[in-house]
């Protein structure tokens, strides 16, 4: 049990955003975009950029949200090792956005054919018929992470 809380209270830290940008909607609403840039905790070389309407005077933000990850440094082979490889990937960021249990949360997938890191954020509650969600990737593609695969890949022999 401790282990869980551990890991849980180290994913919610790890999740810690900077607010890079504030756009107030316009004079009769209380309602902001905000613009986070969230560094994925495994891979020091990947920001995200995610924009979200947050409420001032609202018990529940809207779940509308948008996202663009880019390479913003280094990523190499053997960080790539250390993420969850799996098609649901992990969660590396959570936001909560009203007091009923509704969250953002994004959550990287690696698409090992393609060599690319799938980023999606999503929504928790329905909303308007809908859960909520957008998409953005960051291929690999001749970065010292793919080059490191792609001579692991040539060392590894091939069972017939």
């Amino acid at each position: 049990m401790n282990k869980l809380l551990i890991s849980s209270a180290l994913l919610l830290l790890s999740g810690c955003s900077d607010n890079v940008g504030d756009v107030s909607l316009g004079w009769f609403t209380t309602k902001d975009v905000k613009i986070e840039a969230v560094k994925d905790p495994k891979l020091n070389g990947v920001t995200c950029h995610i924009s979200h309407i947050e409420g001032n005077l609202d018990l529940a933000d809207p779940s509308d949200m948008s996202i663009a990850c880019r390479q913003t440094g280094a990523i190499t082979g053997q960080e790539i090792s250390s993420i969850d490889k799996s098609k649901n990937g992990e969660i590396v960021f959570k936001e909560s956005k009203s007091i009923l249990f509704k969250s953002l949360k994004i959550r990287r997938i690696y698409d090992v054919e393609n060599q690319t890191l799938i980023y999606l954020s999503y929504s928790t509650k329905e909303s308007s018929g809908s859960h909520h969600h957008s998409l953005s990737t960051v291929p690999l593609y001749q970065t010292a992470a793919w080059q490191e695969l792609q001579l692991a890949n040539k060392s590894t022999p091939v069972k017939n």
